[in-house]
This record gives C-alpha cells, structure tokens and sequence, in this order.
C-alpha cells in the first residue's frame, strides 16, 4: 500500500500545512487500510478561515448575484466531468456502494443546480403606493460568514451540496468543518470551486476536533451556522449559537418508521423496505430502520424481506457490482454491533444476524450483513434509538390507528412511511403522521432540492429547514426600503401627507 495522504485545510482559496502535532487516520473502509491522516486544525488555524471569509465578504456580497452564479454553472460542469473520480473517492472514503457513491454526488450537483436560480429565488415582494405618495421595496441581503459543520455519512452532498451553494449564492462566504473520517471529497470540491473561478476566501474548509469548532459556535463574525449529526451534540450547537446571536439549522438523528397495511404488495413493498433499510448500509438519517407490520400479513412480509436481504451482495465500495458495502470505520462496526446485542438482550427476535461477515480478499474491511430483529415491542430501546447501520426492526401492530400511535409516540421525526393501496389511509396518515418527510408507498421519501429537508421534533433544532425557499430565507435577511420622491413640485408634496408607518 502507498502512504497515506497528508491532507490540508483549505484556507483563503489555498492548500495550506497544518501547524498541528495532532492527526487522525482516515482509512477505506473496505480495506481497513489508512489512506489519509487528516490535521486536527488548531484554533489559530480555524480563526484564520473565519477571517479569510469575513475578508471575502464585501467583494464577493456586491457581486451581482448574476455574476455569483456563473460560478456555480462551471462548478456544475466540472462535477459532471470529474464524476467518475469524486464517486470513486466517496467510496474510498465512506464505504458507499458505486451508485450510492454516484449518487451523493449526484446531490452535490443538484443543490448546486438549484442555487442556480438564486437569482429568481432571492426576489423580494413591492407595493407601490403603500401609503399615498410612498412606496415600499423588499430586499433580500445576505448576511456574512456562515459555519457549517458536517458528518461522515454524505462527504460530497452535505457540505457541497446542501450548504455551500446557496450560502454562496446568496452572497454569503462560509467556513466548512468536514467529517474528520471522510473530508477528502469536500477538500477536492472546494478545489474545484477555485477552478470555476470562486475568488479566494469565499469557500474555506477545516478539519478539526469539537473544541475547535466550538469556536465558530461563538465567534462574532459568524453570522449563523448550519449542522447536521447527531441530535445530543446538535441540541448544543442550537443552544450554544442561538446564545451567541446566530442563526442556526440543526439537522439531527431519527428513526424513520414505515407502517404497512395488510391492502399492501407484499412482494413490492418487501423490496421496497430492503433498499429503505440496508442502502448505504444504514447510515443515513433517512433510512428505514423500523417497520411496523398489521399483522394479518406479518409473517409473509418479514419471510420476504429475510429472503431479499440474504441476497443482497455485500462487498468493496468501489467494485460496481456491490450492492452495500462496509460501514464507515471499526469503531462505528462495534457501535452497531453493541446495538445489535442490545436488541438481543432486550428480547427481540433476531431473524437475521449480519454479525460476523466476512468478504473473501478483504477480512480487514469494516463489514456487516443486514441484520433484521422480528417481534420488536415499545420499550425496547433498539427499536427507539437511532443505530445508524444495517440493522432493521420489526413491530408487529393491530390496526392503522395502532400503527400511527406507536410511530409519533417516538421522539423523532425525520421521515416516516406507510404502504398501503388505499387512498383514505394514505391521506389520513399524510395529514396526521409527525413525520416531516412523508412517503406514500415511498421507502425514503427525502425531496428533490427544491423542497426543504424539513425533519421535526428532536430531529431538527430551528425555525428555517435546509435547502427549497427555507434555505434562501435561512441565508439572507430582509430589508424593506420606504421611499418617496417631491419631483412634482412644493405644491404637489404638500398634498402628500407624513409616513408613519400607517394607511
């Protein structure tokens, strides 16, 4: 094997080496084997990206925003011709499958599609004469420096896709703190911002530990932050920016749940739940993890998801024909595993233990098979708590009214699901579930871009949702100009009476 790669933060439009003595070791995750060490950035380094982008602002924010998305028309031709290498990376780097790889990348491009059209999206609203003689102008501006701090599980949609476009778009210049275990997909699409011609500083990009990044939680020059991890330390970065004057988007954890009515396909749904459940082998905050099965039709459904998921292809991320690959590193494989044990202990049935996989030519890789709990009940923390792997839960219910109660009983609300023929429940449970993203014989119903990603509950901290018009809103604050003009002479303004603010 080659040596690792020592990577560098991305500061002020540049490469620059790390002062740190503290490194942490990126591996694939198919191998096992080190590929990156990646610099725990210090606090003079961070501060530096935050001045670099406070520097960047006033150019870059005067920028006609038609000018600010020229940039991102190359980006995204630059994304399309450099597809193939940014998905081979998120694979190295993340353990994605090849299509799933494909497709974070895919995401990167298409939210930098979308903030394309910031310049229809950042419109404001006018009323000639308001008052009589007086007209009023609504503007969107944007702010300044935003933070956005990001996970492990989507290296290139996240950060790039998500965050940056918009908040550049809008004329914002923003601070990235990628995932420490799989930076380099972000690392190398910064890069490419610079070759579409982004001037420096507007897009910077650090690695480092919490304490680090705590300060751009309270920095005065970030005007808001934008995170998305789990809901323990997404509650602290709400609490702790909010306290600091900021904005903030806190995207959490969940436990996506999907109820499935006895009217439903078996067969369809089967498939259905298990590309829900075991696609990108569970790390997404919008799988499905849990099921809930009228039990008219339990037995045949989980007996047809069993089988489908024992022939799913486990296997290195970057072979195409690998249908889920590993999870992300050793530590989270035990995570999973504990959890798995945890199911166990509480006394759900384990119908299928993904346990001690092994893929012939890379033992050393972080594998897990998918692993199905049957007869889960409420109270079993494995089936309320987010395991973030390729571990499904089965509750078996009586009735819709049954299936709904257990599913908004939960403290999260990313997504949820229901699989049914008829029209009426499907509505009724559109209209009543606390699922902010809500599928309809939909296993993972995340929107296109223009939609916001409008988790709820303890699921997401804020009051603006990433990306659709709540993103544009998000980046930019208003500003209502009153205006009122005496060209018509002493006499006519005379006629005109004084704005105060009323009709």
């Amino acid at each position: 094997m080659s040596e690792p790669k020592k990577l560098r933060p991305f500061i002020n439009g540049e490469f620059v080496e790390s002062e740190t003595r503290k490194y942490t070791d990126a591996c694939d995750p198919s191998t096992g084997e080190t590929i990156a060490r990646v610099p725990c950035c210090t606090k003079a380094e961070v501060l530096k990206a935050v001045a670099a982008a406070k520097a960047a602002f006033p150019s870059w924010s005067a920028t006609p925003v038609l000018k600010r998305v020229q940039v991102l028309y190359r980006l995204r031709d630059l994304l399309a011709r450099h597809m193939e290498e940014l998905t081979r990376l998120v694979a190295l780097e993340n353990g994605k499958a090849w299509e799933e790889a494909e497709g974070d990348v895919l995401k990167a491009k298409e939210g930098t599609e979308q903030a394309i059209s910031a310049p229809s999206l950042m419109m404001g609203e006018s009323l000639a004469d308001a008052s009589s003689g007086f007209d009023s102008v609504l503007y969107r501006e944007p702010l300044g420096v935003f933070a956005g701090i990001v996970p492990f599980n989507f290296p290139a949609m996240i950060p790039m896709g998500w965050m940056t476009p918009i908040c550049i778009a809008c004329g914002n210049t923003i601070v990235i703190k990628a995932a420490t275990f799989t930076p380099q997909s972000c690392l190398r699409i910064a890069e490419l911002y610079r070759e579409a011609g982004l001037p420096a500083g507007v897009v910077n990009v650090v690695t480092c530990s919490r304490n680090e990044a705590e300060l751009l939680l309270e920095h005065p020059d970030i005007k808001g932050v934008s995170f998305v991890g789990s809901t323990e330390v997404g509650l602290h970065v709400y609490e702790t920016a909010a306290r600091n004057g900021k904005r903030v988007q806190a995207l959490c954890e969940a436990k996506n749940h999907a109820l499935v009515l006895e009217d439903a396909p078996v067969e369809r749904t089967a498939l259905g739940i298990v590309n829900a459940a075991f696609g990108c082998a569970g790390e997404r905050c919008m799988a499905l993890p849990v099921i809930a099965i009228q039990e008219s039709i339990a037995d045949r459904l989980v007996a047809a998801i069993v089988e489908k998921a024992k022939n799913i292809r486990v296997g290195p991320a970057y072979e195409k024909t690998t249908v889920m690959g590993p999870v992300v590193n050793a530590a989270h494989k035990k995570f999973v595993e504990d959890w798995i044990q945890k199911g166990i202990d509480e006394g759900a049935r384990l119908v299928l233990d993904g346990r001690n996989f092994t893929v012939p030519g890379y033992e050393n890789g972080f594998y897990l098979g998918p692993t199905i709990f049957d007869h889960v009940t409420e109270g079993m923390t494995c089936g309320g708590r987010e395991i973030f792997g390729p571990v499904l839960c089965v509750k078996r219910v009586r009735n819709f009214e049954e299936g709904l109660e257990i599913m908004n009983a939960n403290p999260f609300a990313n997504g949820s699901v229901i699989f049914t023929q008829s029209g009426y429940y499907a509505r009724e449970f559109a209209r009543r579930t606390d699922g902010g993203m809500v599928g309809i014989n939909v296993g993972i119903p995340v929107p296109v871009g223009m939609f916001p990603f409008s988790g709820h509950k303890r699921s997401f901290f804020g009051d603006l949702h990433s990306l659709g018009r709540d993103g544009y809103r998000f980046y930019t604050e208003t500003k209502v100009v009153t205006a009122r003009w005496f060209d018509g002479g002493e006499k006519k303004a005379e006629k005109v009476g004084t704005w105060d603010g009323t009709i």
